[in-house]
C-alpha cells in the first residue's frame, strides 16, 4: 500500500491527540520557576552565611545538578518531567540529568564501554554545538 505524503500527514493530524497548550505553559512555567526558585534560595542562603557571592554560585550550582542526578536515580525527575514538561530544562538541572540518563541507563555494558561512553549520547552535541557557537560568536564580537 502507498500513500501519498499529504495523505500521510492528513491522517497523522486526524491522529494525533491535541496537547493542551495552555496547561503545558502553566505547568512548565510553574515547574522552571520553581526549580530557580530553589536556586535563588540555596544562593541567599550561601550568602547569608557569609560566603562569598562566587563561592554562593557554585554552591548552588552544586546543589542543583546534585539533587538533578539524584533525582534522576531514583526516577523521579522524570516524573516531574513529564508533569511540568519543559520546565524541567532549566539549563543545568536539564543538562544535569541528560548525562545522568544514559550513564544509568547502560551502567550494565561496563565502566567504560558503557556509563563513562554513553553518558554523552544525549549531552555530545550539545556540548559541540555550544563550543562552535560560543567560536563563531567570539569571531563575529573580535571582528565588530
Amino acid at each position: 500500500m502507498t500513500i501519498s505524503p499529504k495523505d500521510y500527514q492528513q491522517l497523522v493530524n486526524k491522529r494525533a491527540e491535541k496537547s493542551p497548550i495552555g496547561k503545558d505553559t502553566a505547568l512548565a512555567f510553574l515547574i522552571g520557576g520553581a526549580i530557580c526558585a530553589l536556586g535563588q534560595a540555596v544562593l541567599e542562603a550561601g550568602l547569608a552565611a557569609g560566603m562569598p557571592r562566587a563561592e554562593a554560585s557554585t554552591l548552588t550550582t552544586i546543589v542543583l545538578v546534585g539533587l538533578s542526578v539524584l533525582l534522576t536515580g531514583l526516577n523521579l525527575y522524570n516524573k516531574l518531567a513529564r508533569f511540568g514538561g519543559a520546565g524541567t530544562l532549566v539549563p543545568v538541572t536539564g543538562f544535569a540529568n541528560a548525562m545522568a540518563s544514559p550513564a544509568i541507563d547502560f551502567k550494565s555494558e561496563g565502566l567504560v564501554t558503557g556509563m563513562a561512553a554513553r553518558m554523552f549520547t544525549v549531552a555530545g552535541p550539545v556540548l559541540v554545538y555550544g563550543a562552535v557557537a560560543s567560536a563563531v560568536y567570539g569571531v563575529i564580537l573580535l571582528l565588530l
